[in-house]
């Protein structure tokens, strides 16, 4: 019995130093249980690199999906505590009660920044993780093996050529960044941007794209823009000008003019809301055949042209009336029909 236990003391012995110079000093039980049963150095080797390079994998990317899913869960409540933010603000700079146009101002107003805070945060989202990916990546090819060193550097060597090589691009995304931060404009605006004018469809950080009123649409790269003029941005005006002969009666002029904006005002139409008493100027200018007389309408964005030409036929149904009222008799002599012209005349 002693000389068995002795002999199976030794084989353990010598099976336990074969295998820690097979597995090395601190061997892994995976390489030990491997070598056991197959007794084939290589294949535990690789089982004990596989399992620990796999274990160190999966815990990257466990890592990575937890950061990944902190950032879009987190964004959309940053998102809501700057809304909020912002709307107190607003309550606070505009206590008690507050006009119409004041309160479309500010309703639009918050509406443009729920947009914008939307866009920055989808934008933002994807660059943060982008780079967490990017970073889990790194960790993922330094666990395998790979060495970064030279791929880093070539990796520079290839940033910098894609640099020279694509600086347009990089000008787009940079002015499309600034769009969307300073709030330039945004979809359903009506905006001249120097190569094109129409309406805003769809604003991205490389290009933008509008409409115009023929309906050709526009893709306008953002590092182009050197100028925007948005036409409707929170509320519109519309500035009518009107000619009338010289021997028109201004001060009757200005009456009849003021007096149909102000029932376009009255009348609140769909499309052509009028959101501020219409304001008369007066004479803007003499021309070789008459004065012409200014008027400024306030409306919602995007509906100064209809009020524009609603006013405008008003104006022409007023003409007509006064024309009407001014014509005398058939019959009347040469001197009547000469006063009717002259009439006529003033009123264009």
């Amino acid at each position: 019995m002693r000389n068995r236990l002795t002999t199976s003391t030794v084989r353990q012995v010598i099976a336990a130093f074969q295998t820690s110079d097979v597995c090395g000093d601190n061997a892994r039980s995976v390489c030990r249980f491997i070598y056991d049963k197959t007794d084939n150095e290589l294949l535990s080797d690789l089982a004990a690199w596989l399992v620990s390079r796999l274990a160190a994998v999966v815990i990257v990317l466990a890592l990575t999906y937890v950061v990944v899913r902190l950032v879009r869960r987190g964004a959309p409540r940053v998102e809501s505590a700057w809304l909020e933010r912002r709307a107190l603000e607003a309550k606070r700079l505009h206590r008690g009660d507050v006009s119409a146009a004041t309160a479309l101002a500010l309703s639009q107003q918050a509406e443009r920044t729920k947009q914008r805070t939307h866009t920055l945060r989808l934008v933002i989202t994807s660059v943060l993780v982008g780079v967490v990916w990017f970073i889990a990546g790194l960790a993922i090819l330094d666990q395998v093996g790979i060495n970064l060193a030279p791929l880093l550097a070539g990796a520079g060597v290839v940033g910098i050529a894609l640099g020279f090589g694509a600086q347009s691009m990089v000008k787009d995304f940079l002015a499309g960044l600034f769009i969307v931060l300073e709030d330039q404009y945004g979809v359903g605006d009506v905006v001249d941007i120097g190569p094109a004018t129409g309406v805003v469809e769809q604003v991205n950080l490389r290009a933008t794209r509008l409409r115009d009123v023929a309906g050709v649409v526009w893709y306008v790269p953002n590092g182009e823009i050197t100028r925007v003029a948005n036409m409707s941005q929170l509320w519109s005006k519309a500035v009518i000008d009107i000619g009338v002969a010289y021997e028109t009666d201004i001060d009757y002029a200005a009456e009849v003019f003021k007096a149909a904006a102000d029932d376009l005002w009255q009348s609140q139409l769909d499309g052509a809301t009028i959101i501020e008493e219409p304001t008369y100027l007066g004479v803007e200018r003499f021309e070789a055949d008459g004065i012409v007389l200014r008027l400024v309408i306030k409306t919602e964005p995007n509906e100064q042209w209809t009020a524009a030409r609603e006013l405008r036929r008003r104006l022409k149904i007023a003409r007509r009336g006064r024309h009407r009222d001014s014509v005398p008799p058939a019959n009347n002599s040469h001197s009547s029909r000469r006063e009717r012209t002259r009439t006529c005349q003033a009123m264009r």
